[in-house]
Order: C-alpha cells, then structure tokens, then sequence
C-alpha cells in the first residue's frame, strides 16, 4: 500500500515524537511538531521574500514586509492544512478563521509584544524571540482547535 505524503508527513512527526527526551514525548503532539516544521520552513520563504522584494527589486521595506509576511502565511495555511491537520473540510470558514488569527498575530504579537518589550528597554532581538514564541503558542493553539479542529479532519 502506498502512502500518501501527508501520511508520511504525519508518521515522521509522530516518529520525531517518540525519540523526545525527558518525558516530552508524552506532552508534545506529533501536530506540534509538524507546525514547528511547516512554520520554520515559511519562515524561511519569509526572509527570501523579504530579500528579494527589498534587496533586489527595491521594493520598499514596508511593502515587501507585508509581501512576503502575507505570501508566507498563505503558504503556511495550505501546509498546515493538508500536511499537518490533514483536512478535508470546506476551506473558506478556515480561510476566514485563519486570516482572523494571522491579524491578531501580527497587531497582538509582531507589533504589540516584540515592539512592546523593546519599548520597555529588553533588547530588540530578545524582545522578537520572546513574541515569537508566544505567537508560536498562540498560532499552533488556535490552528488545532480553532481552524483545524478535530470535526475537519479525515
């Protein structure tokens, strides 16, 4: 029997799992790390957007920010929901519910705790870690059970 990709996503990540230390691997969900590799890889396509829509078509930097954060997410939506989450419900309401949490993300995590925290003097760079993981946190959380939730999936 031949297996799908998603399916051999899905084993990796449970795979991923298993071999935590420490007593993880009885807390992480195989999803989490799924969204880890799916968000780390748009991050990446991020950065490469953002290079090249300012560094090399000169696009300015509040343009090609929003560009490349825009086209990352919609990327990151369409792994997660066929690789990670596996569904198969109508896309629109998770469309609408996801663009709704991308929004909350940036205004709530990017701008409000990253630009917040380095107003308060924690260095910049620290403060973007710090909002990062909580964006983390709070995408993955609203992805499984709020997008994706567990009446979508096949």
């Amino acid at each position: 029997m031949t297996r799908s990709l998603a399916e051999r996503f899905a084993s990796f990540c449970a795979t991923v799992v298993r071999y935590l230390p420490l007593g993880l691997n009885t807390l992480v969900p195989p999803s989490f790390v799924g969204f880890a590799l799916i968000n780390g890889f748009t991050f990446g396509v991020d950065l490469l957007l953002l290079t090249l829509g300012h560094g090399v078509a000169g696009l300015p930097l509040p343009a090609a920010i929003t560009a490349a954060y825009v086209c990352a997410f919609a990327l990151s939506f369409v792994l997660n929901r066929v690789f990670n989450f596996r569904s198969h419900a109508p896309v629109g309401r998770q469309a609408v519910l996801y663009a709704i949490a991308v929004a909350v993300n940036y205004f709530a995590f990017i701008l409000g705790a990253g630009a917040g925290l380095a107003a308060l003097g924690v260095q910049y760079h620290l403060a973007r870690i710090i909002a990062g993981v909580c964006e983390a946190v709070f995408l993955y959380s609203v992805l499984r059970w709020i997008v994706f939730t567990g009446r979508s999936r096949a």
